[in-house]
């Protein structure tokens, strides 16, 4: 009897957690396709509006702050994965000189919020005429912390790898490259697809760098571009919403197709 109460108040605080979850998602769809007079006075829309949809997507802006947003997260998801997994490689099977030192100053990059270094950023990409251009998108979370997170992981899990299987491969002929590339990288897949998760969510959010370099509406992500929006007539909600919940679908495409891949990464090293 005292198992079952124990279940039944854990389902009821399981119910609670969700629902304080899933309650805001739930929000967002039903207000995207509410009429504009209707916002706060019901729940559910009645009747459905789906012309909210297609006028967010009739605006050309808006569909060019989409493909930015959609090109430099891949991007941006690409390098990390490239150089990530290259550099983590390298940290965790070669020696060189000063490597525990080059690795901490790495992870201090972690460590500094970018506000800290935003000024002379743009002050260097601006002296290279590159403001208002997707150059600083791109590059500075490839070797900025996205990249600094990115090779931490992967140092920790190519650490995990048995070294046997690196030394029996380089007997038999193989480069360091070809060791990296057909042994060590296929075994990081699950690890990889939780860097490409958290590297896509991360930039696909990216509020900070867009909204201090980019000047142009067209340059634009959708982070900045879900402001305009709001003006000096006050906040459209339906079409608010509606633009949030098209951005939130490339986000549950990529966790939907990674997530068993993401759930092995995240336990990697857990069981042997």
């Amino acid at each position: 009897m005292r198992s079952k109460k124990i279940i039944i108040l854990k389902y009821f605080i399981l119910s609670i957690v969700v629902t304080f979850m899933v309650g805001p998602l739930v929000w967002m769809i039903s207000t995207s396709l509410k009429e504009p007079t209707k916002i706060f006075t019901q729940f559910f829309p009645n009747p459905i509006r789906w012309a909210n949809y297609s006028e967010v997507l009739s605006q050309i802006t808006f569909l060019k702050q989409y493909w930015n947003s959609i090109y430099i997260a891949v991007l941006v998801t690409f390098f990390v994965l490239l150089f990530s997994s290259m550099a983590g490689y390298a940290f965790a099977r070669i020696h060189f000189p000063g490597k525990n030192i080059v690795f901490i100053l790495l992870l201090s990059v972690m460590m500094i919020p970018p506000e800290v270094t935003i000024i002379p950023l743009f002050l260097f990409m601006r002296d290279l005429n590159l403001v208002n251009t997707h150059f600083p998108l791109i590059v500075l979370p490839v070797f900025g912390a996205s990249g600094a997170f990115g090779v931490f992981l992967m140092r920790q899990f190519f650490i995990s790898v048995p070294k046997e299987l690196e030394e029996a491969a380089i007997m038999d002929g193989c480069s360091r490259f070809k060791v990296y590339w057909k042994i060590m990288l296929p075994l990081a897949v699950p690890s990889l697809a939780t860097l490409t998760i958290f590297t896509f969510l991360t930039n696909w959010d990216e509020f900070l760098y867009p909204l201090i370099f980019i000047n142009s509406r067209e340059l634009m992500t959708l982070p900045v571009g879900l402001a305009l929006f709001t003006d000096e007539a006050g906040t459209s909600w339906h079409h608010l919403m509606s633009a949030t919940t098209l951005v939130t679908i490339p986000l549950l495409i990529i966790f939907f197709f990674a997530q068993k891949k993401f759930i092995e990464g995240m336990t990697a090293g857990s069981i042997k």
